[in-house]
Order: C-alpha cells, then sequence, then structure tokens
C-alpha cells in the first residue's frame, strides 16, 4: 500500500487506481491515524484534529462518521468480509497498514537520515539521488486547507526536513562538481528559509566550488546585509569562519570531479526513499 499525505491525499492498494480523499475531515483523520498508528489515537485528539476550531455538539457521532469514511478508504479488496485495518480499542483508534506499507512523508524522513550518513561518508552521489529522493516525496503542502495546532505542528516538521533535503542535495551536488544543481538547491533553500545561515552557506560553496569567488563573497555580504536589516544580528560564527577561508584561498579553479566512495551504488537503493511517489506530482521548477 502507498499512501501520500503531502498535496493530494492519495491511498493506492496494489494493482487497483489510486483514492484520492476528497473530504477535507477524512484528510486530516487518515493524516494523523497514519502518522499516530504506532501508539493510536485517542478519540478526543483525533477530534481536536479534525475540528480545531471548536468540537460540533454531537461530535462523536460526526467522528464515527468521519472514521467510516477513512475505515472505507484504508481497507483493502482483498481482505475478508469484516475485516479492516482500522479498530477502536480502550477509546482509541489503532490502524494496523501492512508491514510493507510506505508513506511519502516517513519516506522522507528515512532518505534524509540516508543521505546524511552518506554524505559524511564521503558518498556524495549516493548522498544527492537520496536527497532528491525526499524533496519528491514532499512536493506539494500537508493539509494546506487544515488549521489546528497538530497540522501546523507536522507542516513545520515537514519543512524542516525539506530544507535539510535541499541543503544536502546542495552540498552533494557541489562535491560532485555539479555546480549548477549546487547552486539551484541552494537557491530554493535560502527563497524558502531567508534567515537560515546553513542554506546561505550552501549557496557559498556551490559558487566557490564553480571557481567563482566573487560570487560566494558577494553572497555572504548579502546575508549580513540581511541579517543586520531585519534582525539586528551578525552572521554566526561557522558562517564567518566560512567567509574568512574563501577570503585567504588562493585564486578561484574549477574542483576536479571526486571519485564517489564509501557507499554502495545508488542503483540499490530503495526506489521508495528515492521518490517513488514522483509521478503523483509535477517536478520542482
Amino acid at each position: 500500500m502507498l499512501i501520500r499525505l503531502m498535496g493530494l491525499v492519495t491511498i493506492e492498494h496494489e494493482g487497483l487506481a489510486p483514492l484520492h480523499v476528497s473530504s477535507a475531515q477524512a484528510q486530516a483523520a487518515l493524516a494523523r491515524l497514519v502518522l499516530d498508528r504506532d501508539a493510536g489515537t485517542s478519540r478526543e485528539h483525533l477530534a481536536d484534529t479534525i475540528w480545531p476550531e471548536g468540537l460540533p455538539d454531537t461530535w462523536a457521532a460526526a467522528l464515527r462518521g468521519v472514521v467510516s469514511r477513512v475505515r472505507s478508504y484504508v481497507s483493502s479488496p482483498l481482505l475478508n468480509p469484516g475485516e479492516t485495518p482500522l479498530v477502536s480499542q480502550s477509546g482509541r483508534y489503532l490502524l494496523r497498514l501492512p508491514d510493507d506499507t510506505a508513506v511519502d512523508l516517513e519516506a522522507a524522513e528515512v532518505a534524509v537520515a540516508e543521505a546524511e550518513t552518506a554524505f559524511a561518508d564521503g558518498a556524495h552521489a549516493v548522498a544527492r539521488r537520496l536527497a532528491a529522493g525526499a524533496l519528491a516525496n514532499l512536493r506539494g503542502s500537508f493539509l494546506p486547507a487544515h488549521e489546528g495546532e497538530w497540522a501546523g505542528g507536522v507542516r513545520d516538521r515537514v519543512e524542516e526536513l525539506r530544507l535539510t533535503a535541499l541543503e544536502l542535495a546542495s552540498r552533494s551536488a557541489s562535491g560532485l562538481g555539479d555546480e549548477h544543481h549546487a547552486l539551484r538547491y541552494a537557491d530554493e533553500a535560502v527563497r524558502r528559509a531567508p534567515f537560515r545561515e546553513s542554506a546561505h552557506r550552501c549557496r557559498m560553496t556551490a559558487h566557490a566550488a564553480a571557481g567563482n569567488r566573487a560570487d560566494a563573497l558577494r553572497a555572504y555580504h548579502r546575508l549580513g546585509e540581511v541579517l543586520a536589516e531585519e534582525l539586528g544580528i551578525d552572521p554566526a560564527p561557522e558562517t564567518q569562519a566560512a567567509y574568512l577561508e574563501l577570503l585567504r584561498a588562493a585564486e578561484p579553479a574549477r574542483r576536479p570531479r571526486p571519485a564517489d566512495s564509501g557507499r554502495a551504488p545508488a542503483d540499490g537503493l530503495d526506489p521508495v526513499l528515492i521518490g517513488a511517489f514522483e509521478a503523483l506530482s509535477p517536478p520542482l521548477r
């Protein structure tokens, strides 16, 4: 089973056409039940997620109706009559999905963790492919029409994950000598988080890797201006150290493309981690 929570909420059972969850209430309930499935979700927490602005007077009955719709989406036609993966037990709802179920957000989290390890090992090609796969699984927004503390918290988690993936993809591309994509990923990270210094450092690294030290220095100065004007602070010591290293560097020269090492070939990676959900949404521009 494939479950996409980013963008258009979709469930795909093997061999069947994707099911698009159209109801906003069912989308919110499904997302909470999927992401909290290890421990289950209490009736009260699920109701607060569905109706963050206040529970309706007959919320218990309304909740049962929403849960019934979710149950119809997650129940595979292969199950025996009466069987369901969504059950109520001791005031909690438990969603028991097959072990091979893939969820786009969870796949992205695993891919980013694997990319961080690969990058630390010097396996830049593997790291970039994993980071790009995470970004493919994170396309779109998480419940964009739904408010509430829980949904907002997951959106924050998604954005941090996306920024980390963009930075890893940029740094890995720089390590591979692919300056075009290194700068593309860095620019996207800066656009999304203009005060995030690590994103600006990726931009500096991308310019430096391309042999454009002047552009790398200008990127630092632009960051300094933004921080001073908007926040009244100076760049962090790590960013200042990167700037001083650029000043001390010799005349810029294009870096050779290093050999990748330290990990298994990228073709051996789990396709879910590198973007199994890619076909469900358009490419990042």
